[in-house]
């Protein structure tokens, strides 16, 4: 076990080494789903015969025009995502409880059967209070929760997908390097091609089933990110 835990330590860490000095490379653009969907389009749209010269007509409203519409609706073409993320969220709750209770019970005469047991008992004792009880609890708790997250990006996503319903399926992805830090976006979802803008752009809100993604990596994540032994402690340890 324990050359095992050796010789997985020294191939993580070699696989590492690779990266000293050197800037975090770029994922592949070419092996991506939104090549695949922009290399193999969907079929294409079947002209009527009367309606053959429409692409050549300059007041026509096909998507060739000059004045056509140039949103995205087919599988390989392109929208702008606009994410605009202000949450803000304050909750508190406070609860407070409280009981108390008390019993006495005593048999002073009863045919004068307490006074020969009194006689009987230790000295102090007497059935005149042979019962009491009393009882008193209390609970008090505050809970509060505050988040605000603010996020404003922009980021171009690929129909890879058009459903049997005409829904879209989108997916974007960004990466910018600066020095030794890539920052790296990724959006993916769903969208009706009716909550599409004019301007061929459609807002974070009106994706369903979104996934967004912003992060980075490089050296200043690994500094930020505990180590994996660390990790593995963290998740074994009891205490």
């Amino acid at each position: 076990m324990r050359i095992f835990l050796i010789s997985l330590a020294l191939l993580v860490g070699c696989s590492r080494l690779g990266d000293v000095g050197q800037t975090p490379e770029f994922t592949p653009v070419d092996t991506g789903n939104e090549v695949s969907a922009m290399a193999n389009p969907g079929l294409p749209e079947t002209l009527e015969p009367d309606r053959a010269f429409d692409r050549a007509s300059l007041w026509s409203g096909g998507r060739h025009s000059l004045l056509g519409d140039r949103r995205a609706e087919t599988r390989g073409d392109i929208l702008t995502v606009v994410i605009e993320i202000d949450d803000k969220a304050e909750i508190s709750n406070s609860s407070q409880r409280s009981r108390s209770g008390s019993e006495s019970m005593g048999i002073p005469s009863l045919f004068g059967i307490p006074q020969r047991i009194d006689e009987r008992l230790p000295e102090g004792a007497t059935m005149a209070d042979a019962v009491s009880t009393s009882s008193a609890s209390s609970s008090a708790g505050d809970g509060s929760v505050r988040r605000n997250e603010k996020l404003t990006l922009r980021v171009a996503a690929t129909v890879v997908n058009e459903l049997q319903n005409g829904v879209l399926q989108i997916q974007g992805s960004q990466e910018v390097r600066v020095n030794f830090e890539i920052r790296e976006l990724i959006v993916t979802g769903f969208v009706r091609p009716q909550d599409i803008s004019r301007q061929n752009e459609i807002t974070y809100d009106k994706i369903a089933a979104a996934r967004i993604s912003y992060g980075g990596r490089g050296q200043i994540t690994d500094v930020q990110q505990p180590r994996w032994g660390q990790q593995i402690a963290d998740i074994v340890l009891p205490f």
